[in-house]
């Protein structure tokens, strides 16, 4: 059993930036990709980045390309999501994920994760 932790999430204005936090416990953090989602309200939940266990490979979603960055710590079982010039439309509850399913397979519609954080609000102000 792997627990994961969101943090980081709030209400800010269109342009500026927030750092979401997930914190991890139980079964061996460094062996599982990370990664995060986010559903709106009314939206199918939907991918937005994911890393592979060491760090080495990630996937970003178009709509976050160039704006958003992902990163760990296996040293200190987290992951990092790092939003910048963010936009009204990125208002959604976000989600941290685990799963030892490559990272290039996260983006499919049939996804399922093995493991989810409770979630934690961004909200983006225009």
């Amino acid at each position: 059993q792997v627990q994961l932790v969101e943090s980081g999430g709030g209400l800010v204005q269109a342009g500026g930036s927030l750092r979401l936090t997930c914190a991890a416990s139980g079964r061996a953090f460094s062996s599982y990709a990370m990664g995060w989602f986010r559903q709106a309200p009314g939206k199918e939940r939907e991918f937005v980045v994911a890393i592979s266990w060491n760090g080495g490979n990630t996937y970003y979603a178009d709509s976050v390309k160039g704006r958003f960055t992902i990163s760990r710590d296996n040293a200190k079982d987290t992951v990092y999501l790092q939003m910048n010039s963010l936009k009204p439309e990125d208002t959604a509850v976000y989600y941290c994920a685990a799963d030892d399913l490559a990272p290039r397979f996260w983006p499919l519609p049939e996804y399922r994760g093995d493991y989810w954080g409770q979630g934690t609000q961004v909200t983006v102000s225009s």
